[in-house]
């Protein structure tokens, strides 16, 4: 299942301490990811979800079921 199938809500800021954007995951516990611009972020979360969604499934955990986000 792509990530794109899944409608985890993401949220992307910036981070000064480490000079670049942080995209998290809140729904994924510990599912983050940097980039040097909201893009970049957005990209390397999307690789992160997967990898966090494949290794649930292969550990045999449920997934988490996505939470819906404001606006």
């Amino acid at each position: 299942m792509k990530t794109n199938e899944l409608p985890y809500p993401v949220v992307v800021f910036y981070s000064d301490e480490d000079e670049g954007y942080i995209a998290t995951v809140p729904d994924l516990k510990g599912c983050s990811a940097f980039g040097n611009t909201p893009d970049e972020a957005l990209k390397e979360i999307k690789i992160a979800m997967e990898l966090w969604i494949q290794t649930c499934k292969e550990s045999g955990e449920p997934l988490p079921v996505p939470s819906k986000m404001a606006a």
